[in-house]
């Protein structure tokens, strides 16, 4: 109620029925993790586009109905995983897909702070989700092997720090340490290749490239270091922008629900690991 005064020329609605009958374009679900299957389905079903905030739901059986639905009725679907739209990692997608650093060999993610605790999901699904799909979306594929290893300090049965191992086909692997037990605040991503090394620093929205690599005679080759990108915008208004131009000209976006659905399909299987 309180919002709904100081928004005015904005429509409040206690439940989302009527908005099925209307005759809007699109939907963007921010709602609790395990209402979005149902709402999503709905939506989908009547013919609008739909973006999901993530998680994308609770489990790779509904996400992948997601898709299947979204497909058959041409619908757009798009996922919330909102650090794939930060103009560095657009910036490190763009360098690795050039070859610049040759093979990459592995990558190390780290998203360390001190909180904010759940009392639901573990620190991997509430924070780790992020680096997940940034790191398959760099790598381009799905990981063939998912390794995790985590520490219950804080409660009982909810992981709050954590690492996660992907191994994929080609041989790259992806680490992932995730915490919110932690007493700095680190974002930051490594990605090891034959002929370098960068270095993105979240925090500071730069991206160093590290000109070292091991010769062929084994020897260490150390050419210095080099800052290739420094800049930020908002995120979260580039990532709508997306969605918006994905309504209008039919395109896939770039979070789509595919993917959406691999990062929920690695994260059930830390369950199993």
């Amino acid at each position: 109620d309180e919002v709904s005064k100081e928004i005015s020329n904005v429509q409040f609605l206690n439940d989302y029925d009527s908005l099925l009958s209307s005759d809007i374009d699109a939907v963007a679900i921010a709602t609790p993790t395990i209402t979005h299957y149902e709402i999503a389905l709905n939506f989908l079903k009547i013919g609008k586009d739909v973006f999901i905030e993530k998680p994308m739901t609770i489990s790779t059986k509904e996400a992948e109905e997601l898709v299947r639905v979204a497909e058959a009725n041409q619908r757009i679907l798009m996922i919330g995983h909102i650090l794939l739209y930060q103009p560095a990692i657009d910036f490190i997608k763009s360098y690795i897909d050039q070859e610049h650093l040759g093979k990459i060999y592995h990558l190390h993610q780290e998203r360390l702070k001190l909180g904010r605790v759940r009392t639901v999901e573990n620190v991997v699904w509430s924070l780790g989700i992020h680096d997940i799909a940034v790191l398959l979306y760099l790598v381009g594929s799905s990981p063939k092997k998912v390794d995790f290893t985590g520490h219950c300090g804080v409660q009982k049965q909810i992981e709050d720090d954590a690492y996660v191992h992907m191994t994929f086909d080609d041989g790259t692997m992806a680490h992932l340490h995730s915490s919110w037990i932690w007493p700095e605040n680190k974002r930051s991503l490594k990605i090891i290749g034959e002929k370098g090394m960068l270095v993105y620093n979240e925090i500071e929205q730069t991206v160093v490239l590290h000109k070292k690599r091991i010769g062929s005679d084994l020897e260490n080759i150390d050419q210095g270091k080099e800052q290739l990108f420094e800049g930020s915008d908002q995120p979260l208004r580039l990532e709508m922008e997306h969605f918006i131009q994905c309504i209008k000209s039919r395109e896939e976006p770039i979070s789509n629900g595919r993917s959406g659905a691999e990062v929920i399909r690695v994260l059930e299987s830390l369950n199993e690991s």
